[in-house]
Parts: structure tokens; sequence; C-alpha cells
């Protein structure tokens, strides 16, 4: 006789983490399930992608200036439409939109604002590497009616869930309410995201160092410096680390949270702050990180105190291992500590 195998799918286990909550209406809840139903029908669409006539480029390019791939147009229609008519939101924000993302007239009003990437990494759709989508949630500002630009315009401390999907050999859905963070694998024999990370903890020094190393000559000394000692230059100070580049931020990060390791987009030359957005993918990933026992930066600053000032301000980002992390600030703070004029030092 076959036995039931015991199984916590995404919904049963954000349940459980509601009953221990007093306060909780099951608003935020029902939420992230809108989220994980998003989530299937994008694994669903890139699974299919080369059948189904939705590789290679839009022929427009989005707010950023980026060349929009057919998948990027589909995930960001698909998640507006899992959300928008719920009642649970009162505005969004994509970056592949140029302003807010109002609720129609006819549709309810919720009590949460949420921005997401809705696929990150989509240059590396055509060459069937991994890709993502990244969110976060905030509760509203605005007193009623129609969400707002302050709704959005949050620091990253303010998130009340955010999370990432990973579309890769599986689908991930890696998410955190500020109560610990948690991996959930989408098995496609029963369509359901299944518990198989629980409250996964990230190490405090890591193996890995993930950074685009053709800008090197761009980069400031500091940052030269530190990657440097993830080479094995200064064994004295750090251990040398091997070196893992994907280039989609979502898999990068998810290698790096499992194994322990540590990511950069610093700015250089061209970008100054750097090329990621604040709101729509440092700020949740930061969460994630400090949840797991990790730390985020943009190099000196904590990025969940940064308040952004627009809706697609970018910044540098430093983020995974504490250690890690803290060793490129201490490297930051000293080259910089060399560049002052001997006259401020004294």
């Amino acid at each position: 006789m076959l036995t039931p195998t015991a199984v916590t799918t995404i919904e049963r286990f954000i349940l459980d983490q509601e009953r221990t909550i007093p306060e909780a209406t099951g608003e935020l809840s029902n939420l992230l399930y809108d989220i994980a139903l998003a989530a299937k029908i994008i694994a669903a669409a890139v699974r299919r992608a080369g059948l189904a006539n939705v590789l290679g480029a839009m022929g427009s390019t989005n707010v950023q200036g980026e060349e929009q791939q057919k998948l990027d147009v589909f995930a960001n229609e698909t998640i507006k439409q899992c959300l928008g008519h719920t009642g649970r939101v009162c505005v969004m924000a994509s970056e592949e939109d140029e302003d807010i993302i109002p609720i129609p007239d006819d549709w309810p009003l919720g009590k949460y604002a949420v921005l997401f990437d809705p696929l990150d990494g989509s240059s590396n759709i055509d060459s069937n590497a991994s890709v993502g989508t990244i969110f976060a949630v905030y509760r509203r500002l605005s007193p009623e009616g129609k969400g707002t630009v302050r709704d959005v315009l949050q620091p990253g401390s303010h998130q009340v869930a955010a999370g990432y999907v990973l579309y890769g050999s599986s689908t991930m859905l890696v998410y955190t309410t500020g109560r610990g963070v948690h991996g959930f694998t989408l098995d496609p024999s029963i369509g359901e995201f299944v518990l198989s990370h629980p409250t996964i903890t990230t190490p405090r020094t890591g193996k890995y160092y993930s950074v685009n190393e053709s800008n090197f000559a761009r980069w400031d000394r500091g940052t030269q410096r530190a990657v440097r000692g993830f080479h094995g230059d200064f064994p004295e100070r750090i251990k040398g680390k091997n070196s893992r580049y994907i280039g989609t931020l979502v898999a990068d990060f998810h290698r790096n949270l499992i194994n322990g390791g540590i990511f950069l987009y610093p700015g250089d030359s061209r970008n100054p702050r750097g090329k990621l957005r604040l709101s729509y993918e440092c700020a949740p990933m930061a969460f994630l990180a400090e949840q797991a026992g990790g730390a985020a930066t943009d190099g000196l600053r904590r990025i969940l105190d940064i308040q952004p000032e627009t809706l697609h301000q970018r910044s540098p980002l430093v983020i995974g291992s504490r250690d890690d992390v803290e060793f490129v600030a201490e490297v930051l703070r000293e080259v910089a500590a060399e560049q002052q004029p001997a006259a401020s030092r004294a």
C-alpha cells in the first residue's frame, strides 16, 4: 500500500507562519500566493520559450534604454494581471515601466505596494541561461484612494516581504517576511511550490566571488584592491575565492546564498552609481541577505538604510557573506584614507 509523502506546500507554510502572528489578516499571505501564481505562469513560458515564439527582442526599449526581450514584456504583463485586480495592492512599480502602475478604476484597492523586476538577466534568455524575477512588498503610506509614488519610494528597511524566483534547472521561489529566508521548489508533477530549503542561513565567509571583471580597468582603486584580495593577493587578510559569474543577479545571488560568497556590481567611470536599480533589485536582495545572516551595502552604506529619491535610482551593490562584505568596506575605507591629502590626515 502506498503511503502519502509528507510535503509542505508554499500555501501550507505561509498559513502555518500566519497562525503565529496574532494581528495577521491573511492579506499578505494571499499576496504571496498571487506572486507564486505569476511565477508558475512565467516558468511555463520560460520552459517553452524556444517553442512558443517568445525568444528574441521585441524591437523596443524600456525606460532604462535597454532592449526589451519578448519574455520581458510577457513577464511584466503577467505580474500586473496576477496582482492588480485582487484588492490586495494599491499601486505597483516595475523596472520595465517609466512611471508607477496605478490600479484601474474598476478594480479594488489594497494596503500593499509591490515593486518588481519581472525578468532579471533577460539578456541571457537566448543563450538558455538562468533568469529570474525579483519582488519587494511595502505597506502603503498614502491614507486612502489610489497609491502614489510615495508608497513605492520607501527605504528597504520598510519592506514587509521580498523574494525572488529563479528559473533554472528547476524553478525556485525564495522569500522572507522578516522571519527568516525560506526556499520552495516547483514540483511540476503536482504544480505546486514545495518547501525544499527551510530557514536558509548563509555562511559568514564564502567560497565564491561574483563580479564582471571586464570592467576592472574602470573601477576605482579601492574596488580593484578588494577584488585582488578575492584573487588571493592578500592571504594574510582574506583567503582567496573561486570566481563564478553568470550575469543574472538572481542566479549569482542564489548560489552565493546557499554556498557562501559575495556578489559585487560596483560603480565605475562610466556608471558612477552602478547599474542595478536600488528599489527593484538591491533593496529586496538586501532584505533577503540580512535575514539569512549576510549583509548588503553600496560599498560603505547599508542598502536598507538608503532612501530612494527616484523610481529608477541606481546603486552600487556589494552583497553576500557578512565577513566578505565587511572586507570590501574595510578596503574602501583604507584606500580613501590613503588618498586624503597629507594636511587633512594630520
